[in-house]
């Protein structure tokens, strides 16, 4: 496997994803939480990093680098989700209230403060508003992150490093 198809396929997979969120949001009409959207960003920083290995599609050190990035991202993602399950998984008498939309955070507070605030959660991310097959959408948000998170993993090891070119190493 070359570097270029490694990441194209990494790439592949997060906007797969992606695209399934805005389905479900836009022909679902299922609105997204903010943690929902913390996820997305997660997912697009996946795609990113996969985008750009793919443009370059370096060997050796280079394609470490890139899977290590669209590793972090997905880690964030790991993180996220399972916050969000967790949520979803407390008595009702200690999910946190619901606060204001995350629009309207943006506009009032700074950065850190939006970020901090929306990690808390609240009801509406406490909410199972889709499932598949028994368990929610953050619990296959969670499992589709973990399994990014192996996927990078295995190109940090060096998995699909060898250059599409002549090139040995970058």
């Amino acid at each position: 496997m070359t570097s270029r198809l490694y990441f194209a396929a990494g790439f592949a997979a997060a906007v797969a994803a992606l695209v399934f969120a805005y389905l479900l949001q836009y022909i679902g009409g299922l609105e997204p939480c903010p943690l929902c959207i913390f996820q997305r960003v997660a997912m697009a920083g996946v795609a990113l990093f996969c985008l750009i290995g793919w443009i370059h599609g370096p060997g050796g050190v280079g394609h470490r680098i890139y899977a290590g990035l669209a590793g972090l991202s997905a880690i964030a993602g790991v993180a996220i989700a399972a916050r969000h399950v967790w949520l979803m998984h407390l008595p009702a008498d200690q999910v946190p209230a619901c606060g204001p939309g995350l629009n309207y955070l943006i506009h009032i507070m700074p950065l850190q403060e939006v970020v901090s605030t929306v990690l808390r959660g609240d009801a509406s991310c406490a909410t199972v508003k889709g499932s598949f097959a028994g368990l929610s959408l953050p619990a296959w948000s969670l499992i589709y992150f973990i399994l990014l998170t192996i996927g990078a993993l295995v190109g940090v090891l060096g998995f699909g490093a060898r250059s599409g070119s002549a090139r040995s190493s970058d």
